[in-house]
């Protein structure tokens, strides 16, 4: 028996069954041994080009210098503080910078709307430990501002698995099991993807739900990840902010995926050069701790949540983990130092041009913004060619290209690898896939 092979036996018998995805042919998945880089290395110690960033995670590169030596040089002075009681200098210090990065940044930047009527020149964050948990945080947050419990979310979206955020998720896989649980607050609206959308109508729309129901945010993915990398046109985001003035609702940002250069700006919602008055980041933060935050307006923040008389309402052991923000304020850093923002965006045309390339030919189409991209392979019949799409991704991980399927329907190859990937090794991969995409079509 193979070294995999005896992980994942051991998976099979001690973790829950429906975590853990074992093809019975042996061809999914690989046992991650170790990572640098954008490279990984299995249990059998081949070697792979991680196109996935490890869910966006690696934004920096795995395993990077700098905000390794954070890791360890914190671990060995202060392993753990104590969340809402005793805090420790570098939550601090994480919150002001989170502040420096997205709202001051904002009122200096002269693309970026600021209306006069909400005051955005710093920020207050809630820390917490995974993405759903900053997402949460984001909807309490609303509830006391607004006073109203209603939250508009959209067809696609992916916001986590808690039991809050299971109320904004879409996809009907996740909370179908939980519906007899679930508050069910959520009300969906589609989410645009195409230039010729008539956001009118999805406008209307919005505004129909919001005088049937008592709605006190809107929450949207300035890209959706997850949803099959689906990127809204122009005038969106716009629209979005000016019902949220006009109804007294929060505009929150989920960009736990899209943050921290990932889409070629800082954050996805300055593409539209819209300031939310929440917002929600997580995944590349630490490179790799699990840590998450919930960004929000002085004011607002200050407005909602009371001043703690020593038991906070919304807290965790683990709040503020002195690692995490160690690694965060390096992994922070070494994507200013490294100009890796603008690398996303140059290199991420690039990509989006050599996938427009490969899938002449076939039924499929592509979309992106900056390192976040997606091919989208259809039947004939316009159908999501679902069994295609995997048999690809199957070949390129044989081949050495780790590749995740995004959307419903699992028929959208994404790429969203490490910011510090180069251009070389991402034409290789698009070669590469354009050579599987033909031989898993003449198979199929």
């Amino acid at each position: 028996m193979t070294r995999t092979a005896s992980i994942l036996a051991s998976l099979r018998r001690y973790e829950s069954r429906n975590i853990t995805y074992v093809e019975s042919d042996g061809s999914w998945p690989i046992v991650w041994e170790r990572a640098r880089g954008v490279h990984v290395w299995d249990a059998e110690g081949r070697k792979y080009l991680d196109l996935t960033a490890a869910f966006g995670v690696a934004a920096a590169g795995h395993a990077n210098p700098r905000v390794v030596r954070a890791g360890q040089h914190q671990m060995a002075t202060l392993l753990h503080a104590m969340g809402d009681v005793h805090p420790h200098a570098l939550k601090a210090k994480l919150a002001r910078e989170l502040s420096r990065v997205t709202f001051e940044r904002w009122k200096r930047a002269t693309r970026i709307s600021k209306p006069e009527t909400r005051n955005s020149r710093s920020a207050k964050t809630i820390f917490c430990n995974s993405g759903f948990e900053a997402v949460e945080a984001a909807l309490k947050t609303a509830r006391l501002a607004t006073g109203k419990p209603g939250v508009i979310a959209f067809e696609g979206g992916y916001h986590g698995l808690g039991y809050g955020t299971l109320n904004t998720t879409h996809r009907e896989h996740f909370r179908e099991p939980f519906r007899d649980q679930l508050q069910e607050f959520g009300h969906f609206i589609p989410y645009p993807e195409r230039l010729d959308e008539n956001l009118e109508a999805i406008e209307s729309q919005i505004r129909r739900t919001i005088r049937c129901h008592a709605v006190g945010a809107i929450l949207v993915e300035p890209a959706q990840g997850r949803g099959g990398v689906r990127i809204p046109p122009p005038g969106f985001l716009q629209r979005l902010r000016r019902l949220c003035d006009e109804h007294d609702a929060l505009l929150i940002a989920d960009e736990i995926f899209t943050g921290f250069g990932r889409t070629g700006t800082w954050f996805a919602c300055e593409h539209s050069g819209v300031v939310p008055d929440l917002i929600c980041l997580g995944k590349a933060l630490t490179g790799g701790f699990p840590l998450s935050a919930c960004v929000g307006r002085a004011d607002l923040m200050d407005g909602a949540w009371p001043p703690s008389t020593g038991e906070a309402i919304h807290t965790s052991t683990f709040l503020g983990h002195p690692v995490g923000c160690a690694m965060a304020l390096a992994q922070i850093r070494e994507i200013r130092e490294q100009r890796l923002v603008e690398r996303s965006e140059k290199l991420g045309r690039a990509l989006l041009e050599a996938l427009n390339v490969q899938r002449s030919g076939f039924h499929a189409s592509a979309r992106g913004l900056g390192l976040m991209a997606g091919l989208e392979l259809r039947l004939a019949n316009g159908s999501p060619a679902t069994a295609l799409a995997l048999a690809v991704i199957k070949e390129m991980l044989r081949r050495g290209f780790i590749l995740l399927l995004e959307g419903a329907a699992s028929n959208v190859v994404a790429f969203t690898p490490p910011l510090t990937i180069t251009a070389a090794q991402l034409s290789g991969a698009v070669e590469m896939l354009g050579e599987v995409l033909k031989q898993s079509s003449t198979r199929s």
